[in-house]
């Protein structure tokens, strides 16, 4: 069972960045090809930058050609939440940390096998390390 975090806004402003803030705790979208962990290639685990709950394995990731991390599937199913997101006119399906609710990204049913799935995230809401 995954403990949940709790913070107001103002306590994750004190913690994060603002470009952190805006995108995890705000639902916002770095600019594709521009983040982090877009190419990086090195074997680790990509954990929740605002809590540190571990999302993906290196050796789920894969180059989706969109520009930000992709990946076919999480460490464990439950520390990914989802909800709609009908953002921008259109209705999509957004990943979430489970730990701390921080928005990662979106999830696309146009991904690799074994699972099929995409999990578009952002470098932003990301932090790593490395095996």
């Amino acid at each position: 069972m995954i403990k949940k975090l709790h913070r107001s806004n103002q306590e994750w402003q004190q913690q994060l960045t603002p470009e952190v803030y805006a995108v995890a705790r705000d639902a916002g979208t770095e600019h594709p090809f521009t983040g982090r962990y877009w190419d990086h290639h090195e074997k680790g685990i990509y954990h929740c930058i605002c809590c540190g709950l571990e999302l993906f394995h290196s050796d789920s990731k894969f180059d989706s050609g969109s520009g930000w991390p992709s990946f076919y599937q999480p460490v464990i199913t439950e520390n990914i939440s989802e909800q709609e997101d009908r953002s921008l006119f259109r209705v999509r399906t957004e990943a979430l940390c489970a730990g701390c609710n921080a928005h990662l990204g979106h999830i696309f049913p146009d991904g690799p096998q074994p699972t099929g799935v995409r999990y578009c995230i952002n470098s932003t809401s990301l932090d790593f390390t490395p095996e």
